[in-house]
């Protein structure tokens, strides 16, 4: 198996050194690591708090989504293919109805909604590189879940930017864009 590189984003790393997808799809199945611009980036497993956090949110979103046939919701760890030199695992993604093809063995394509809980071990990462990369591919709605303050921060797709649509905390609720009939209660993202 080839050297994996530090978890942390490299703006720099030479072209040489690049990997693809082919290179990533050799990695053990186990592996817990994401292709960002042709750089591996390993990953500890998550924090107790995180997981708990995923699973309410991908309840959360199954519920209203399965119940009007709306598309599939899958939590990580599951491969988004954005390009040759991107492969993610959002904590949390929906897919269309619509756009249901593009899911194979791994999907293909963005998805129409990212959820990214912030893990502590690579912060920078989920709050920055990986929005610019939902960004640079198109994704319509990107969901950014702190734990430790207990927010959500809700942002959509505009003209070349993202538009942030609040930051919520317990007590408050939002919508979504892309699912105009749910309505989440940010205590319901926390609290189990």
């Amino acid at each position: 198996m080839p050297a994996f590189r530090s978890d942390r984003y490299n703006p720099g790393v030479i072209a040489r050194n690049r990997k693809t997808v082919d290179d990533y799809m050799r990695l053990p199945d186990e592996t817990r690591v994401e292709l960002i611009q042709g750089e591996y980036c390993v990953s500890p497993s998550p924090s107790f708090i995180h997981q708990q956090t995923v699973v309410r949110v991908t309840l959360l979103l199954r519920l209203h989504v399965k119940s009007r046939q709306l598309g599939e919701v899958v939590c990580a760890p599951f491969d988004c293919i954005l390009s040759n030199e991107d492969v993610v695992q959002p904590d949390v993604l929906f897919v269309a109805t619509a756009n249901l093809g593009r899911i194979r063995e791994r999907l293909h394509g963005a998805p129409d909604l990212v959820v990214e809980v912030i893990s502590r071990t690579h912060e920078e990462r989920d709050r920055i590189v990986k929005r610019d990369l939902y960004l640079k591919h198109g994704v319509p709605e990107f969901w950014i879940v702190d734990p430790a303050e207990r927010i959500v921060e809700v942002r959509t797709l505009g003209a070349g930017a993202w538009e942030t649509l609040g930051t919520f905390s317990v007590g408050d609720s939002f919508s979504s864009r892309i699912l105009p009939e749910l309505r989440v209660a940010v205590r319901d993202v926390f609290e189990g």
